[in-house]
């Protein structure tokens, strides 16, 4: 379960550090080594997603919806200094658990 949420958790940085490094090029004008290295960091989600043990790319990719929801949460909190409101916290909550019933439900 560690390893499941280790990588969940750095495809989300990846992917969200790979979108933030493009949106600071194009629309606040850094330098466009950033936009390339955003580009990496987003190809690298796109790997590191695949070392799940889930043996379903929708399960995993639908779960994984829900991290990437909780993880943006966080970095317009810590990133942006994006304080969420009480709805923000609900919206993660209902995506963590719709999460947990995804990837941990009783299948035959």
């Amino acid at each position: 379960m560690l390893y499941t949420i280790a990588l969940f958790l750095f495809a989300g940085l990846a992917e969200i550090g790979g979108g933030y490094l493009i949106w600071l090029w194009l629309r606040e004008g850094k330098p466009y080594y950033w936009g390339i290295f955003g580009g990496v960091a987003l190809a690298l989600y796109g790997v590191i997603a695949t070392f799940q043990s889930f043996p379903s790319f929708g399960r995993v990719y639908a779960a994984y919806g829900g991290v990437f929801i909780v993880l943006s949460v966080l970095w317009g909190w810590g990133i942006d200094k994006k304080t969420p409101d009480l709805y923000d916290w609900i919206g993660a909550a209902i995506c963590i658990v719709g999460v947990s019933v995804i990837l941990f439900a009783p299948r035959s």
